[in-house]
């Protein structure tokens, strides 16, 4: 079995609250777990309001399959143009 998981750090410009922040956050959440079918969730800068930081896992049996779907990912997050990818924590994992 082999687990991938992932921590992206997101800048996003132009939110003035929290509610406009959870706007933003729950769209990219929503559009990856739809498109992916992936574990994901903000977990970090929860008050922050120009700064979020979202985690996620992927299971699977094929180290490289699961690496090309990360990367799969990150792009999409990034083409959606949503907010701006400031840092990415990226690990794959045997078991």
């Amino acid at each position: 079995m082999v687990v991938g998981i992932g921590n992206i750090t997101f800048r996003l410009h132009e939110c003035r609250s929290l509610k406009s922040k959870r706007k933003i956050v729950k769209s990219i959440v929503g559009q990856v777990r739809n498109k992916f079918n992936v574990s994901i969730a903000e977990v970090g800068s929860n008050d922050v309001y120009q700064r979020s930081e979202i985690g996620f896992a992927l299971v699977g049996n094929n180290r490289q399959v699961l690496n090309s779907k990360m990367d799969k990912l990150l792009n999409m997050v990034d083409s959606l143009g949503l907010a701006e990818i400031i840092d990415t924590d990226l690990e794959i994992i045997n078991l």
